[in-house]
């Protein structure tokens, strides 16, 4: 039997997270105790939440832990293999990011917010971890509420701004239409099996209609926080405009709950049908595809960056779509490779794509500007920013030896089987095989031009030209980040069994049918091919070293320009013209092209904006449409009392009509 230990350790870390922000309300407001109290707090909390998750890990069961709850007649919390594989990201990176915020948002230089982002970033931490270990409808929408709450005030932290204003208010109501379809689904749970736990269905007990209403009710609900595309549109403005660690746990992480409560849900219901894996398949294909194609277009850093969650959402979302797939067709193998990238895919995209909003927040600490346009030059001046998003973008676009060509690699394996397999794995997952691969490509392009923008060149601007590297608080997080994905892509094996106990888990605790990660993926050789290439990339670096200080320095050919600016060379917009006029019919670039009037005209620019193609080209014009219509409205509500009075007044007597035995004075009146 599992030791109680590990449950202990996690609910000490949620309070302590809850708590973290409290003790600044009672300082001042310019004061940095409160601030570094709650960082103590916070990552005190977090390593010995870490602790209990590794803790259940080294204990080899499977078995949940449950605690009594009598309000609820049952089991409140509880500690599984794929809870405790989600509290790892939750807290890790909750834990990283109170050290960034000592360096990125002193209290000193915030007192009129800086309370406020410490108080709702533990209440975040605290939500996030208590709906990963809820077994109960009710402890889960409640930590589900705390954390959606918190994100609001969290994206609104510099509520000065219009734009922020607006980024929270959108997410605010994407949060809570998923909200309400998380009510009917566990209303409809309730129904169907005749209890709020979450234990797995009996598939006798539930219609194949009940099963579809859950399964398209958690797709809205969790398809919604998760960011998958077209359900995406809160997520740019948001992961936009809050502070940078802030939108690197929202994007790391926050998103992952989407993912892990359609997870947990799917592995509640009875005999799920093909069909489901297709559709999961067909829209992590979309998100990928179109969410790396609308990051290419843009020229703000950070929602470039938040472009690329929906493009790993979609990663992660085929996968899960390949293990739906492998139950309905009864193929293991493929639950194991899709579970497995699905899984490993969580845990990757919460590490790099952190380590890259840390970068970005660097960049802005900085440069104090998010605009690639207006950047350049800045690896000369931020050495260990511009070594840190190096490895994050690699990381990102799958390549190895670096953690995200693992968990991408058995995706590619998992759909290639299923796409030649004689069982057929539908039409879904031989189109994803390309749809992925391009993704790929285009996720490389786009890295390209945002580090040749930023990091080379010459700078673009004053603002970039005076920059200077981050504090110290900052760079540590970064550090341990892109260590850790250096560590998972070079010894992939050391994970196996973590993700084996999380598959076995989501497939009902089956340890028969299901092979070992290990299995059907070369773990070993993985491992083996990326640490020789980081043994062939160093040594040609130090051959490159030597050879370098014998050879003689001179100047290049400089085409006759022997002092060039910054205006000579590519910017973002340019470098991504050609991929952007291929997908214009997604992009909908609008150009403001350059006004050349007279003999001598002055200076002119050109400026170029890519609308989101749900909020701006889709919500908002039918929002506003429906406000026109409803305008006639309007004359009914003039602010004078008597008229409210007779509203009240009609209302009143229609009420009593309908008691008033009409059908018999007809009957009556006919007879005669």
């Amino acid at each position: 039997m599992v030791s109680p230990m590990s449950i202990k350790l996690v609910q000490f870390a949620i309070l302590c997270a809850a708590l973290s922000g409290v003790v600044g309300l009672f300082v001042r407001r310019s004061s940095l105790v409160g601030q570094r109290i709650a960082t103590l707090m916070m990552v005190f909390g977090q390593v010995c939440g870490i602790a209990g998750a590794v803790s259940f890990f080294h204990s080899g069961e499977v078995q949940s832990i449950r605690l009594s709850w009598p309000a609820a007649g049952d089991s409140l919390v509880g500690l599984d293999a794929l809870s405790a594989f989600f509290l790892i990201p939750v807290f890790l990176i909750g834990g990283l990011g109170s050290i960034y915020d000592l360096g990125y948002f002193p209290q000193s230089l915030h007192p009129r917010n800086g309370r406020k982002l410490r108080l709702f970033y533990g209440g975040l931490v605290a939500g996030m971890a208590l709906l990963v270990v809820s077994r109960h409808a009710l402890a889960f929408l409640f930590g589900w509420e705390a954390m959606a709450l918190s994100a609001f005030f969290l994206v609104s932290t510099e509520d000065h701004r219009r734009e922020c204003r607006r980024s929270a208010l959108i997410y605010l109501v994407a949060t809570h239409v998923g909200t309400l379809s998380l009510f009917a689904l566990f209303s409809l749970w309730k129904w169907s099996t005749g209890s709020f736990i979450l234990d797995p269905a009996a598939g006798a007990g539930m219609s194949f209609g009940v099963v579809t209403a859950l399964f398209l009710l958690a797709l809205i609900g969790f398809g919604l926080k998760a960011g998958i595309m077209p359900l995406h549109f809160w997520l740019p403005g948001a992961h936009a405009n809050a502070p940078s660690h802030v939108s690197a746990i929202l994007s790391g992480v926050m998103l992952k709950m989407g993912i892990y409560g359609l997870v947990r849900v799917l592995s509640l219901l009875p005999d799920p049908p093909g069909a489901f894996g297709g559709l999961l398949i067909t829209l992590g294909a979309i998100s990928g595809l179109l969410g790396v194609v609308f990051a290419i277009g843009q020229h703000d850093l950070k929602r470039l960056l938040a472009y690329h969650s929906v493009e790993n959402i979609g990663i992660i979302l085929m996968g899960l779509g390949l293990a739906m797939l492998g139950r309905s067709e009864d193929r293991p193998e493929w639950v194991a490779l899709g579970m497995a990238g699905c899984l490993l895919h969580v845990w990757n995209h919460a590490l790099f794509k952190s380590l890259l909003f840390y970068s970005a927040g660097s960049v802005v600490h900085g440069a104090h500007t998010r605009q690639i346009d207006r950047l350049g030059g800045l690896y000369r001046r931020m050495p260990l920013t511009g070594t840190m998003f190096l490895v994050g973008a690699v990381a990102i676009c799958g390549l190895p030896p670096l953690n995200g060509f693992v968990s991408e690699f058995f995706v590619y394996v998992g759909l290639l089987e299923s796409g030649i397999s004689e069982d057929g794995g539908g039409l879904g997952a031989v189109i994803a095989v390309p749809v992925l691969a391009m993704t790929g490509a285009l996720a490389l392009a786009c890295f390209v031009k945002v580090f040749g923008s930023v990091f080379l060149g010459n700078p673009r601007s004053e603002s970039a030209a005076n920059c200077h590297e981050s504090p110290f608080t900052m760079r540590i997080p970064m550090i341990v980040l892109a260590i850790c994905c250096f560590a998972i892509g070079l010894a992939p094996a050391l994970l196996g069994p973590v993700l084996d106990g999380a598959i076995r888990t989501w497939n009902g605790g089956a340890t028969a049918n299901v092979p070992g990660v290990g299995d059907v993926a070369p773990l070993r050789e993985i491992g083996v091919t990326s640490i020789s290439l980081v043994g062939a990339v160093l040594l040609f670096y130090l051959f490159m070293a030597i050879r370098g200080r014998r050879s003689e320095k001179a100047g290049t050919w400089d085409c006759g320009y022997a002092i060039p600016t910054s205006r000579m060379q590519y910017t973002a917009s340019s470098f991504a013209k050609t991929i952007a006029l291929m997908f214009g019919w997604a992009l909908g670039t609008r150009t403001h092209g350059p006004r050349v009037e007279g003999s001598f005209p002055e200076p002119s620019s050109m400026e170029s904006h890519v609308d989101d193609a749900v909020l701006d080209r889709l919500i908002v014009p039918l929002s506003l449409g429906v406000t026109r219509w409803f305008r006639w409205f309007r004359r009914f509500q003039q602010g004078l009392t008597q008229h409210y009075v007779l509203y009240i007044l009609i209302t009143v007597v229609a009420m009593l009509c309908t008691l008033m035995p009409f059908d018999e004075f007809i009957t009556r009146l006919f007879e005669r």
